[in-house]
């Protein structure tokens, strides 16, 4: 019987051998939201999606689908998930929709066709729909991968690096989509090596080390708890600076414009608080600039170890 919970991974381990890919984790989807896996290569993202899909099976552990173990039940967790994998898969001679009015017939949709020409429209295949794949770019068939997944309509899409090797206009326009997937209640697994995009589409992110992961949370409140704010003051010609436990740097603007003092303080520490506590002549300050931490920021403090 399905239950609401997408994604629901146990202790789940993995070994190629005797290497340990994936370790003991455990996390789970929430309904209708973009979660992301991040980490360096060989972290164990890919690893853990190959478990979701069974294209591997788990070493111990279990993984469900909408409360169905993808080990026990395969066929019924494959009709409820959609995957775009890393690599392009080739598909001889033929053409775009053939393709996709073949993989509707792999889960017994045999009339397809309304759902096939939304997808070709609203993934800009429709004037390809006919050509074969050795013809269309690399863009192009990045976008066949993503129809291929949707076209049964499926409840969970899994992306494993879904924009790798695309140009930025193609990378948006497939994130805004992903964006109105989620709107229409899609939940989302993806895995990225773009962690500015991540911070922006992301509900939820979990970040992998050597196969276990090291961190899981919100991802506003992984930036804010592991982050820091750098404050800039300028001040002008003639005013002196003040030491401070928070003072990473002073240094001299060019002649005639003064110098700069970069303070560093927590990201939920207010930076009304800390001029207070400078208790510095707001007259001699000629300007302030904030840097916020941000998501690249959190990953590298928990891949470090810092």
């Amino acid at each position: 019987m399905l239950n609401d919970t997408p994604i629901r991974i146990s202790s789940l381990v993995k070994d190629y051998g005797s290497l340990r890919a994936v370790s003991d984790v455990s996390f789970h989807l929430e309904r209708g939201e973009i979660f992301g896996l991040l980490g360096p290569n060989g972290a164990g993202k890919t690893s853990i999606i190959s478990t979701l899909v069974t294209l591997e099976a788990p070493t111990s552990g279990t993984v469900e689908i909408f409360g169905v173990d993808v080990t026990k039940n395969p066929k019924v967790t494959k009709s409820l998930t959609g995957f775009v994998p890393q690599e392009l898969i080739h598909h001889g001679y033929f053409d775009v929709r053939e393709i996709l009015e073949f993989h509707s017939g792999y889960f017994g949709r045999r009339r397809n066709g309304d759902r096939i020409d939304y997808l070709l429209d609203r993934l800009s295949l429709a004037e390809h729909a006919h050509k074969k794949v050795k013809q269309l770019s690399g863009g192009m068939k990045r976008r066949l991968l993503i129809a291929k997944a949707l076209v049964h309509e499926p409840k969970l899409l899994l992306l494993d690096e879904p924009t790798a090797g695309v140009d930025i206009e193609l990378r948006s326009s497939l994130w805004k989509f992903v964006a109105e997937l989620k709107g229409e209640g899609m939940s989302i697994l993806l895995t990225t090596h773009y962690i500015q995009e991540a911070e922006e589409l992301c509900d939820r992110v979990g970040i992998l080390q050597g196969g276990q992961l090291k961190t899981i949370g919100r991802t506003r409140e992984l930036i804010k708890g592991l982050t820091t704010r750098e404050v800039a003051l300028t001040l002008k010609p003639g005013a002196s600076t003040i030491e401070h436990r928070c003072l990473i740097k002073v240094r001299d603007l060019p002649e005639g414009q003064g110098r700069e003092m970069i303070l560093r303080i927590p990201a939920q520490r207010e930076v009304g608080e800390l001029l207070s506590e400078l208790n510095m002549d707001i007259a001699m300050i000629k300007d302030i600039s904030v840097r916020e931490g941000n998501l690249e920021d959190a990953l590298r403090r928990v891949l470090e170890g810092v």
